[in-house]
């Protein structure tokens, strides 16, 4: 597989590809660029899909840093679905308490997942170096993916029905086709420049350093984040465990730092000292960043779809980055495998760019609220600021102002693909809003949750139906998953599945592929059905 150096890292090797000896470029269905957390995702998803994938990547190699260390529920219920989710969760850091404070004193503490009922935790820590490695492995044991380590894409050409790569290798240049290419290779994206695109957005003047620092320390599994803090006065900092005894540390600089200066060890470890009260730390990564709040203006240019880093940035805080480019994956994956499959037409594609720029908006316009309360541009803002923080130690409206980095939350899509209500509903996941979690019971009377029943059925559009006795025809290519007292059906012992639904006896969800809400019925009918499977499509 791949050796193991110090701290986690992982190197990999370069073969040479069939490709490479042949006159005339081969053509494939899907090529990925960029083996990161988001590239690997999709290759996998669409993998698991029937579909074969070259992958291509211009490192031989993992673990430059933790990086994004921070991943969601939604994330680790799609990595589920890929394989590797428990692992993920074997090996990451749980948690789900937050506590922000103003200097030494506790302003308020945040529950993300205060009820049970879910398999996945509210988020974990895991270093992305370990998260790229479990996906990787994943990879080596699904034969419809062709990874290549040292293949650099330097050249690109669209044409009407494909697209013409030239990669770089050790052995020299060759080229390769595709029916479509996903751009997963990052925020410095070279295949952006290849189609003439550039970011749109603000970059933000203040600094902020990351130490990871391997430690035995005795603080809680939870996020910690400092305004004014007495080790850092004035400023703001921010508090991680990973897996390993390794600890993530933001402190906020300013702009006016040096980052050269500032990013030496001998100037990072008396910064450190003072906040944990000790020396007795090793450093395992060190880099200073600025915020970034900047997207593609378009996500699709031609057969060429991006991804992840490479179509949106935004602050680390809020955990927005990695965990938006893993739903720009699941939702390209299905509507790239139904267009292949004749399935929908190739209109559905712009449906990606639709949904997926109303979630880096959103995502954006979060990290940017964040910032500004973090980092104020002014006097006035900074009054403010510590207005709202004296203010919520006491009362919980004020609470509600204090942006330490809104969680990662999935979006919901306000798109044509979804299908109106036609009924009234008291709760449950509106239609382009993510599935939520339940447990429930097997005919043998087992424990199993809905996302593990949905990770192996849900290939397709699948019927989430509350049966009563009378049941709608689907289409043949819709799953169904009965939920009810009978027979087959899955049981909802606890009544959390009816409750989280507002799912009475005949009601019914039909679910994307993704696991999105295409549409609801209180009294699901065969021709209501296939409308929204027709509409969810992409069609008129």
């Amino acid at each position: 597989m791949a050796a193991e150096p110090r701290s986690g890292r992982f190197q990999f090797g370069y073969r040479r590809s069939a490709d490479q000896d042949r006159r005339e470029p081969a053509r494939h269905p899907l090529i990925v660029v960029g083996a990161g957390p988001v590239g690997l995702s999709a290759a996998l998803d669409l993998a698991q899909r029937g579909r074969n994938v070259v992958l291509l990547d211009d490192a031989d190699r993992i673990g430059e840093g933790s990086r994004a260390i921070c991943f969601s529920k939604r994330s680790l219920e799609y990595w589920d679905r890929l394989g590797v989710g428990e692992r993920m969760v074997e090996k990451g850091v749980v948690w789900q308490v937050g506590k922000v404070f103003l200097g030494d004193e506790l302003v308020y503490r945040f529950d993300l997942l205060p009820e049970g009922g879910h398999k996945m935790p509210a988020f974990i820590n895991l270093q992305q170096y370990y998260a790229e490695k479990f996906l990787c492995e994943r990879v080596a044991a699904t034969p419809e993916i062709d990874l290549r380590w040292r293949n650099k894409v330097v050249g690109l050409t669209p044409a009407n029905d494909h697209v013409r790569l030239t990669a770089e290798t050790p052995d020299g240049l060759y080229s390769l086709a595709a029916d479509y290419v996903i751009a997963c290779d990052g925020a410095r994206s070279s295949l952006r420049g290849m189609v003439g695109a550039e970011f749109v957005g603000e970059t933000f003047e203040d600094q902020f350093l990351i130490a990871d620092v391997r430690m035995n320390a005795k603080f809680p599994t939870e996020r910690w984040f400092w305004f004014d803090p007495p080790f850092h006065s004035g400023q703001s900092a921010l508090l991680h465990k990973q897996p390993d005894d390794v600890w993530r540390i933001d402190l906020q600089l300013g702009p006016q730092a040096d980052a050269e200066i500032e990013k030496r060890p001998e100037n990072v470890r008396p910064r450190i000292e003072r906040m944990i009260g000790h020396g007795d730390f090793e450093f395992e990564w060190i880099s200073l960043y600025k915020f970034q709040c900047r997207r593609m203006q378009r996500f699709t240019h031609g057969r060429v779809i991006f991804a992840g880093d490479s179509a949106h940035q935004v602050s680390p805080f809020g955990a927005r980055g990695a965990n938006s480019g893993l739903e720009d994956a699941e939702n390209i994956a299905w509507k790239l495998d139904y267009v292949l499959a004749g399935k929908a037409p190739a209109s559905l594609i712009e449906s990606y760019d639709i949904e997926r720029i109303a979630a880096a908006d959103d995502n954006i316009g979060h990290s940017t609220r964040s910032t500004d309360f973090i980092a104020p541009h002014s006097r006035h803002e900074q009054r403010l600021r510590k207005a709202a923080l004296l203010l919520a130690r006491k009362h919980d409206f004020a609470k509600r102002m204090v942006n330490a980095g809104r969680l990662s939350t999935p979006t919901v899509y306000e798109t044509p693909l979804s299908a109106p209500d036609a009924d009234e509903w008291r709760g449950g996941p509106k239609p382009g809003a993510s599935m939520l979690d339940a447990p429930l019971q097997d005919k043998a009377g087992r424990d199993v949750f809905l996302s593990e029943i949905f990770a192996v059925r849900g290939r397709g559009f699948t019927l989430l139906e509350h049966a009563n006795g009378i049941a709608a025809d689907c289409p043949s290519d819709v799953t169904r998953i009965e939920i009810g007292d009978r027979g087959d059906r899955f049981r909802d012992p606890t009544g959390t599945f009816a409750a989280r639904y507002d799912c009475p006896p005949g009601s019914a969800y039909l679910l994307r592929p993704d696991g999105y809400v295409a549409a609801r019925f209180k009294r699901a009918n065969t021709a209501d059905i296939a409308g929204a499977l027709h509409r969810a499509c992409g069609g008129q």
